[in-house]
């Protein structure tokens, strides 16, 4: 029986050794933490009772896709659940704008640029289900869908600055830039619209939704999946080298590029070894959870029945600090992503009083305390929430990045999405996966498609192994 061992038990890695097990082979994953999950991972970190999730709260990408298609999670207890509002973009003076999965809802919702948001969103969440097919693939092939593909990436190229002069409304320009910010890109760079496109459609498609239990129900159902097919997982196992290592046939790396360099060491081709090595990772995310009594008391009426809120004001106020933070300079005002995921799960508050997660985007690295930048931000927006705060938990990007170790800088999504990058990550290659030695692969959101808990970077590394290894047979 072929032998194969994951390292790393993020929802990646977890995804290609469910996979190559599904496939036959005999799965081991290694896992340096305590409790595997990578970015999936929740926990009680404010008060008893109280559920939050570390890093990873909404899943778009993670409903249907190649690997979900291929394992039914459902089957070992994952249950999706969506909050009445996807995401909302409250505004001063107690305006804002918000996107429900409806396209006709959230249209009328934005009175004058409500046609134009249709215009835009219907035809591409009409098609999503075969756009991704493609877009969650690396980009040096040749789509299955040409014509839906074609159509997206008109939109997803230009920069999100030149896309969102498609409305004339402050609303629905705010309402892109928060989406488009999550890139944690310069907004007036070549495919900084991207990732504002595809989760916008996304939200459009399959709503914005949380795993009922806590993110940590994704790799927990993933892990049922691989030990139903006889895997296992294996943690508190750090392996700092290819020695390390039983004999196997395949090693997938759920790693970043330069840890993955470290570990293969000398067997690494210098080609490969010099691309992995010139990976850049980006901004850094300073995350701070809160236990809220009552809720915050949102100005902008949808806002509270949103589950994630983009805060950071206007389109340009937004530019101006993605701008800063890719420079290196902290801003006054951070864009802030908030998370109400209890909206939807109601089973992570205690009585009346309910888990927040929020993080801002801030520079690589910044070790500086973003917590009063964070409060100032939701309290702009919620008058008098700071009294309703029960208690709080925060980590610095250095916390951040001792959490999860590919979380470099605190980089929570494991490379900078430049134009480059978004393309050929980790390095210009026709398998982006294959590591140049025979059976050895690199499985993390650092290659194609990116970060998600959608696990389709785990199950494309899979399937390249899978497929090198039957045509060495």
């Amino acid at each position: 029986m072929m032998k194969a061992i994951v390292v790393g038990s993020g929802p990646n890695g977890l995804a290609a050794a469910v996979t190559l097990a599904r496939n036959g082979a005999e799965v081991s994953v290694l896992e340096a933490a305590d409790e595997a999950g990578g970015g999936t991972r929740s926990a009680e970190l404010t008060v008893p009772g109280l559920l939050h999730d570390e890093c990873s709260g909404f899943h778009p990408l993670a409903v249907d896709n190649a690997f979900t298609r291929s394992v039914d999670l459902a089957e070992h207890g994952l249950r999706w659940a969506r909050p009445d509002v996807q995401y909302a973009h409250p505004l001063d003076g107690g305006g804002g704008a918000a996107v429900w999965q409806d396209v006709q809802t959230t249209a009328r919702h934005l009175f004058d640029d409500g046609a134009r948001w249709r215009q835009v969103f219907e035809p591409l969440a009409a098609h999503f289900p075969d756009i991704t097919d493609d877009f969650l693939q690396p980009m040096l092939r040749i789509p299955q869908h040409p014509l839906k593909l074609g159509l997206f990436g008109s939109l997803a190229g230009p920069p999100a600055s030149w896309v969102a002069r498609l409305w004339r409304t402050e609303e629905a320009r705010a309402l892109f830039a928060g989406v488009a910010a999550h890139s944690l890109r310069p907004l007036d760079t070549l495919l900084s619209s991207a990732i504002g496109m595809a989760l916008g459609t996304a939200a459009h498609t399959y709503g914005w939704p949380v795993a009922e239990g806590g993110s940590r129900s994704i790799s927990q159902a993933m892990r049922a999946a691989l030990e139903a097919s006889g895997g296992t997982v294996e943690t508190g196992v750090r392996v700092d080298a290819l020695t390390d290592l039983p004999a196997a046939d395949i090693v997938m790396l759920d790693t970043s590029p330069a840890a993955a360099a470290r570990i293969v060491g000398d067997a690494l081709p210098g080609r490969v070894a010099r691309g992995l090595n010139r990976f850049r990772h980006g901004p850094g995310a300073f995350v701070v959870n809160f236990a809220v009594e009552g809720g915050i008391p949102w100005t902008y009426g949808p806002a509270r029945r949103a589950g994630t809120l983009h805060l950071g004001g206007s389109f340009d106020e937004i530019a101006a600090s993605e701008a800063a933070i890719n420079r290196g300079r902290m801003p006054e005002r951070p864009f802030v992503l908030l998370g109400q995921q209890y909206l939807a799960d109601p089973r992570r508050s205690r009585g009346d009083v309910h888990p927040v997660d929020a993080y801002a985007h801030v520079p690589a690295g910044y070790d500086g305390d973003a917590t009063t930048a964070i409060e100032d931000q939701i309290e702009r927006f919620a008058p008098g929430f700071r009294d309703r705060v029960v208690a709080r938990s925060v980590r610095t990007t250095t916390e951040v990045a001792a959490g999860n170790a590919n979380y470099v800088g605190g980089d929570i999504v494991t490379g900078a999405n430049s134009a480059m990058q978004l393309v050929f990550r980790p390095r210009p290659a026709v398998d982006p996966y294959s590591l140049g030695v025979p059976g050895l692969f690199l499985c993390s959101a650092a290659t194609p498609p990116g970060a998600g808990a959608h696990g389709m970077a785990g199950y494309n590394a899979a399937m390249s192994a899978l497929a090198q290894s039957r045509a060495g047979d």
